[in-house]
């Protein structure tokens, strides 16, 4: 099996990474920013890994990525990577060019590289994607998240016209929403705020990146008969 995962070179992308990479059958390709040190570290750890560099702010290194999808033949697509932070500031307050910018640097490089994707998976009749959102489009989203919120809720119906669209071509699409986890794109929430989240969490503790990277790695062996899913992953703090 072959598989592809954008930022998945820290956070929770190397979480998923790693998992599924302890498949020794697997090849599993991630494409990491800045974690050039970290990437070189899992390509070390794990022999079936395969680093590539890709800024999602650079044109050619998104084409670049493009190409290399159409010589890979993927089976499996999880699109993860996410440029900049979840709160920002409030909506009324935001520039417009934040909103474009944000759009341009997350969402249009998902679409290019998606594109690629599916018109392998349709060659070959056969493919997964699977794309991380987030449970902040099922509870109550945070004040200042209104870039952040948009972009995947964008994502969000993009995925459901993937699976409708390639539905006859045996490909699948779903996704993974997870609640609040402790990684890079958080790091400057309040200390306060992250025991106030652990206090009031139903299991007292927060949701950690091994457990979605599991969620992600059922969906990659799942069969296609599971398409269209968004997997919700808060504690039934939502019912959806």
């Amino acid at each position: 099996m072959i598989i592809l995962i954008t930022g998945g070179a820290s956070g929770l992308g190397e979480a998923i990474t790693r998992n599924l990479a302890s498949d020794n059958a697997a090849t599993v390709y991630f494409t990491y920013n800045r974690s050039i040190t970290n990437a070189r570290k899992i390509e070390a750890d794990l022999k079936n890994t395969i680093a590539l560099k890709c800024d999602f702010s650079n044109i050619n290194e998104i084409n670049a990525l493009k190409d290399k999808i159409n010589e890979l033949e993927l089976d499996v697509l999880i699109n993860n990577a996410y440029t900049g932070g979840v709160i920002q500031t409030h909506f009324h307050k935001t520039p417009i060019i934040d909103f474009a910018a944000d759009f341009e640097k997350n969402l249009l490089p998902v679409i290019t590289i998606t594109q690629a994707a599916i018109n392998g998976f349709r060659k070959r009749r056969s493919g997964k994607i699977i794309t991380i959102l987030t449970a902040i489009l099922v509870n109550t989203p945070p004040s200042g998240s209104s870039v952040y919120t948009a972009n995947k809720a964008y994502l969000e119906q993009l995925t459901k016209i993937w699976s409708v669209e390639n539905q006859k071509y045996n490909i699948a699409s779903n996704c993974i929403s997870p609640a609040f986890m402790l990684t890079a794109i958080n790091k400057d929430v309040d200390e306060r705020i992250i025991e106030q989240l652990i206090q009031e969490h139903p299991l007292k503790r927060l949701l950690t990146t091994v457990e979605v990277a599991e969620s992600v790695k059922f969906l990659v062996n799942a069969t296609p008969q599971i398409n269209g899913l968004n997997i919700v992953i808060n504690s039934a703090a939502n019912i959806k």
